[in-house]
């Protein structure tokens, strides 16, 4: 890990992306269902809120590498099923 704030600007990217994404099928896709891109639309603001918190305030008792580690991966799994949801749309 480089640091806090490059770690920080990735998860905004990647969520900033996976918004603008989201926004363009719901705009310009096949299914026009209002109720489930909002709630992806949500999930993606409440993920990206949720990493950059824990980003900041690491598990107490938990080595540093190790806790990174896992958040990135955690992060890249629910970021794949994002992904995932966003081409079922």
């Amino acid at each position: 890990m480089a640091n806090k704030r490059t770690l920080k600007r990735s998860i905004n990217l990647i969520c900033d992306e996976l918004f603008a994404e989201c926004v363009a099928v719901s705009l310009y896709g096949p299914s026009h269902d209002k109720d489930n891109h909002d709630a992806l639309l949500f999930s993606i603001i409440k993920m990206q809120n949720n990493y950059i918190c824990r980003v900041g305030h690491p598990e107490p008792g938990m080595k540093a590498n190790l806790y990174y580690k896992d958040l990135r991966e955690k992060f890249s799994a629910e970021v794949e099923g994002i992904v995932n949801q966003i081409n079922n749309l």
